[in-house]
C-alpha cells in the first residue's frame, strides 16, 4: 500500500513539474500547451519554442490573442521583474518558428520510418489503422484527398488531418518531389509531434477554409 502511494506520489510531482503559469489568465497548464519565452541579451523577448534556451522563462499559452495580449500589457517585464521588451510582430515570429518545428519534425519522422508517402501506401496505412495523421498538401488535387479523408471517417479512432502546408514545402521537408500525400504513423515520435501541431492551431488553421465545404 505504502508503495502504491509512493508511486502515486511521485507521478503527481512529476505531473506538476511539467506545468506552468500562463501569464495572461494565470491558469496552471501543461507545458506542452505553452509557449515558453525568455529575454534575449537586449532585452527583447525570444520565443523557446523548444523549451531550451537559457534562462527564466516567461509562459503563454499557445495561441495568437494570447501572446498579443502579453505584448499589449508588458506582461512579459512583470513576469521576469525586469524591463523587456516585446516586438510587435511576436506572435507571427512564434507561428513561424513553430510552422519550421513542425516541417523539421515530419523530416525526423521520415527517417525514423514513421511516415509513409504516396497516395497507395496512405490508403492502406488508413486501411490498417495505423495512421495518426494525414498530412495532405494544401494544393493537391481534391479528388485524391477526398478519397483519403472518406476512407478515414470510417475508421475508429480517425486519423486527424493537417493541411496547412503546400506540396513544395513538404517535399522540401521529406526530401522529395511533388510531395501530396503522407500518413504520420502511430507511435511515441507522433505523439511529440502532436503537441506541436496542436500549439500551432492556436496561429494557424490546420485546415484551408475551402475543405471545410468538402467535409
Amino acid at each position: 500500500m505504502q508503495a502504491e502511494t509512493d508511486i502515486t506520489a511521485h507521478k503527481t510531482l512529476a505531473q506538476a513539474a511539467r506545468e506552468r503559469r500562463d501569464v495572461v489568465t494565470g491558469q496552471v497548464m501543461a507545458e506542452e500547451k505553452l509557449v515558453r519565452f525568455v529575454a534575449g541579451p537586449d532585452g527583447v523577448v525570444v520565443p523557446d519554442v523548444a523549451r531550451k534556451l537559457p534562462g527564466r522563462g516567461v509562459w503563454v499559452a499557445a495561441d495568437r490573442a494570447s501572446v498579443e495580449t502579453a505584448a499589449k500589457k508588458n506582461l512579459f517585464s512583470r513576469s521576469a521583474k525586469a524591463k523587456l521588451s516585446a516586438p510587435a510582430e511576436l506572435a507571427e515570429l512564434v507561428e513561424k518558428l513553430l510552422v519550421k518545428r513542425v516541417l523539421d519534425g515530419l523530416g525526423l519522422a521520415r527517417r525514423a520510418g514513421d511516415l509513409t508517402s504516396g497516395f497507395e501506401k496512405v490508403m492502406a496505412a488508413v486501411r490498417s489503422g495505423k495512421a495518426a495523421w494525414l498530412i495532405e498538401a494544401s494544393d493537391g488535387a481534391a479528388d485524391g484527398r477526398q478519397k483519403i479523408l472518406n476512407l478515414a471517417r470510417h475508421m475508429t479512432p480517425q486519423p486527424r488531418v493537417v493541411g496547412i502546408f503546400t506540396s513544395a514545402e513538404l517535399g522540401l521537408a521529406l526530401g522529395g518531389e511533388n510531395v501530396i500525400h503522407t500518413a504520420f504513423l502511430g507511435g511515441r515520435s507522433a505523439g511529440s509531434w502532436t503537441q506541436d501541431v496542436e500549439r500551432l492551431a492556436g496561429f494557424r488553421p490546420l485546415l484551408p477554409e475551402s475543405w471545410r465545404e468538402e467535409r
